[in-house]
């Protein structure tokens, strides 16, 4: 049941450290345990976000996959960005058993959930149930909700949620572009973008987001012909002009970082009637794309405001149950207050900015349930 830690680490982990280096109150240890693939885990476990989290008294320890989740631990949080069937079941059934006010689960309801998942229940699993574990573990937060990440893993359900929000006030409108859903047979989105009224030109994206580097293609369609040579399942928008110009939106917990990065630039009436194909693009907007330093026009670069901001991210953590992730917005050209969120991303990688390293640690040691009122 160890964490594989030594000793000098746990006792370190365990005290604040006061003015001229002395050690001050002895404080409890958060113990994070995470399920994360070697790139994700190199992009976020930072030497600064690690510095920081152990002076906060949080400690990061890798969960081993090839072992059962009870002979790990305890944690007081599993933070994971998984996608195999297994592991989310198990991680299903953590967060069942959080929302059931860590009661003992028996038999009988254990046997109920399975039948609902139609899931074989592994004895290696069936431990996480066991009244002896639950008296060992009494408390496990779960970041996030399996069920929750998969609804944004799907371009299909991702942003169905903002516009059934329609929000609309004084600071401005953020709503989602038009958009069509294809599973097969390239040959017939002609008839169904016409059908649909999509107007050209097409953002094609893959319909599932699986983390890997194809599902962060995007291809721009021109020309009704040509929306024959995309290759299903896909989801299609129509592309807004928006100054070339993308913000990353990203919310951690209640805290909100926005960045720019560059984007697709806008295509004209004129380009649109003298260009025909398919351009792909393997990788928008990302790090190496900042355009935080760049010399923009003022309608291009100005900020969304943060109030518009802040009601949007309240109101996306309520509705889709989650507290790590990321918008993607664009401003419409031309516009000062027409916003579009046209991606969401889980658990986005860190973008090595102090202000989100801050908002991890503070996120972490709350949902540890250690420093409701500190301040990092």
């Amino acid at each position: 049941m160890g964490l594989n830690m030594n000793e000098e680490e746990r006792i370190q982990g365990c005290f604040s450290r006061g003015e001229g280096g002395g050690f001050q109150i002895p404080m409890k240890l958060v113990v994070v345990g995470y399920a994360l693939t070697s790139k994700k885990t190199k992009s976020f476990l930072q030497p600064k976000l690690e510095g920081l989290a152990r002076n906060k008294g949080i400690l990061f320890v890798a969960i081993d996959q090839n072992r059962p989740l009870s002979e790990q631990g305890p944690f007081d949080i599993v933070l994971h960005k998984l996608t195999g069937k297994e592991w989310r079941q198990i991680l299903e059934l953590l967060a069942l058993s959080s929302t059931m006010n860590h009661d003992p689960i028996s038999e009988v309801e254990a046997s109920r959930f399975q039948q609902e998942r139609n899931f074989h229940l592994p004895w290696a699993i069936y431990l996480i149930y066991s009244e002896d574990y639950r008296q060992t573990h009494p408390e496990v937060t779960v970041l996030d909700p399996p069920d929750a990440i998969q609804h944004v893993h799907n371009r299909q359900s991702m942003l169905q949620d903002v516009a059934d929000l329609n929000l609309s006030d004084s600071y401005g409108k953020v709503g989602v572009p038009k958009q069509l859903v294809v599973k097969r047979d390239a040959s017939s989105i002609p008839d169904a973008v016409t059908k649909a009224g999509l107007t050209l030109p097409l953002v094609a994206k893959p319909l599932v987001v699986d983390g890997s580097a194809k599902s962060h293609e995007l291809s721009l369609a021109y020309d009704q012909y040509s929306l024959r040579k995309l290759e299903p399942p896909l989801v299609l928008q129509e592309f807004v002009n928006h100054g070339g110009v993308l913000f990353k939106v990203y919310i951690v917990g209640e805290t909100i970082k926005v960045v720019k990065r560059f984007s697709l630039p806008d295509v004209t009436k004129r380009e649109l009637s003298k260009n025909a194909g398919v351009f792909r693009f393997p990788r928008v907007s990302c790090a190496a794309a900042s355009a935080d330093d760049a010399d923009l026009d003022p309608c291009v670069g100005e900020l969304p405001p943060g109030p518009l901001l802040e009601r949007l991210a309240r109101e996306l953590r309520r509705r889709l149950g989650l507290r790590l992730f990321n918008l993607d917005i664009i401003r419409e050209h031309g516009t000062r207050d027409r916003f579009y969120v046209i991606d969401i991303n889980y658990f986005p990688v860190n973008v090595g900015n102090s202000e989100i390293i801050k908002a991890e640690c503070y996120l972490y040691s709350n949902d540890g349930r250690v420093w409701e009122n500190a301040r990092i």
